[in-house]
């Protein structure tokens, strides 16, 4: 084989190459990275419990603008994490606000203020809280495909339900 074929045949493969992985990251990219970072705004924890955070009627009739945005990485636990954000135009306190499953897992937020157009990770997994990412603890995986994730306020009215994918 002469070396002008073999040239051929590399550039050829490493063509095909790039082609292949650029689709598995587009991919990848659209199905498991499907929030943007950019969204995310960081959410501050009430540090001084005398300070009043204004608070969301709770009244199951009123909508409060808050959703569960997705379930990531279901079924692994160290890639699991379900995003949550809110978009109103106060402040909203979702102390006592409870993530759950339907298999009776709970996960119960901790004294958390969301800001306008805020959003925050709750991650399956053990760690250490920041003001956007919380960890549940779990050392198993919690969500599973075509189960719902829901929102419940602290009066146990659903909020906001999404269907794993």
């Amino acid at each position: 084989m002469d070396r002008r074929r073999l040239l051929s045949y590399l550039f050829l493969n490493v063509l095909v190459s790039a082609c292949v992985t650029s689709a598995i990251l587009f991919w990848y990219h659209q199905n498991y990275r499907s929030v943007n970072p950019s969204v995310l705004q960081p959410v501050a924890p009430l540090v001084n419990q005398n300070v009043s955070v204004p608070q969301a009627t709770l009244d199951p009739e009123v909508e409060i603008p808050v959703e569960i945005v997705s379930v990531i990485g279901a079924g692994t636990l160290s890639a699991e994490w379900v995003v949550v954000s809110y978009t109103g135009e106060d402040q909203i306190n979702l102390a006592n606000w409870e993530l759950r499953d339907e298999d009776k897992n709970v996960f119960i937020f901790p004294q958390l203020v969301l800001h306008p157009n805020g959003a925050v990770q709750i991650h399956t997994a053990s760690g250490t809280n920041t003001v956007i990412d919380l960890y549940w603890g779990k050392s198993d995986p919690v969500w599973q495909s075509g189960e719902e994730a829901q929102l419940f306020d602290p009066n146990g009215n659903v909020r906001a339900v999404y269907k794993v994918p």
